[in-house]
């Protein structure tokens, strides 16, 4: 099976950008691969690291490429596209690596009419870690992959990226854009919110023991938080663009959090065990 693609040029060349590129390689990709980003540093390290054969600050980049993928903050999608949009080769696709999708994928297609097909792309995989140095070999082998196509998405454009993603082992599924974003606000976006907020919590609550609490935190705690360790900006951005979704997910944390509450609060111990086996069964059914 042949390569869908001959030149992959990157916009954002940090982790997942950089995964990818890595990856690619790995999966003996022929092509020429290329990235595009604001800080020269990460070019310089991803030449150094033998991710990319070339790169830029500049989005004049993309003349040659048949496929371009967007992997910065979905806060910068639109300014990004609008940089590199008049450069653009005929029959060129356009994807992203992003974690929101909903009306950010109808303002991509929008903004790219009559210049390139847009399809949504979302690898679920990543680290709390950020910048190209820290790529990871094998990110997506087995891992999921969300295309998010509409009724406007060129159906040749989504199995030419489809097929890319399964060279790189991961397992693609398709989901309406909407849908795609409530989801993940559940177990994406929402777990990271409550990582965040219980660092938060405790440091606060430092403060008023007089006690820096984090001088004893477990194993248990730093297995929890570590999503709260995750690029600052890119959830900023992702809060934001669905935060709607979120919001509904943080009222039904709050009514799980209230219940709790009130079992600790009555002493009601047959309650708080009944809770904790029917939550331990859901969530070993992950580990299956």
């Amino acid at each position: 099976m042949e390569w869908e693609f001959r030149e992959i040029c990157i916009f954002g060349l940090g982790l997942i950008g950089g995964s990818f590129a890595l990856n690619l390689k790995l999966k003996g990709y022929p092509g020429r691969i290329t990235a595009v980003d604001i800080d020269p540093s990460a070019i310089e390290k991803g030449i150094e690291m033998e991710l990319v054969d070339g790169g830029s600050i500049k989005p004049s980049l993309v003349e040659s490429a048949d496929l371009v993928v967007i992997a910065t903050p979905v806060g910068v999608y639109e300014k990004v596209i609008e940089g590199f949009k008049p450069y653009l080769s005929e029959g060129t696709v356009v994807t992203d690596l992003g974690s929101v999708k909903g009306s950010l994928v109808y303002r991509c297609e929008e903004l790219l009419s009559g210049k390139a097909p847009f399809v949504g792309g979302h690898p679920i995989a990543g680290t709390e870690k950020s910048g190209v140095e820290n790529a990871v070999e094998n990110l997506f082998d087995g891992a999921k992959f969300i295309v998010t196509p509409t009724e406007r998405t060129d159906r040749v454009a989504l199995e030419r990226v489809k097929g890319l993603w399964k060279r790189l082992g991961s397992e693609v599924i398709e989901m309406d854009p909407f849908h795609h974003d409530r989801v993940f606000a559940a177990v994406s976006h929402l777990p990271h919110v409550v990582a965040y907020s219980i660092v938060d919590a405790i440091s606060n609550l430092s403060l008023s023991l007089g006690t820096d609490l984090f001088k004893f935190t477990g194993g248990g705690f730093r297995d929890f938080t570590r999503i709260a360790m995750s690029d600052p900006v890119m959830w900023r951005d992702i809060c934001i663009e669905n935060r709607e979704n979120i919001l509904s997910s943080l009222r039904e944390f709050k009514r799980s959090i209230e219940r709790m509450e009130e079992l600790i609060k009555t002493a009601d111990g047959e309650g708080l065990k009944e809770f904790f086996e029917k939550t331990r069964e859901k969530r070993r059914v992950i580990e299956k």
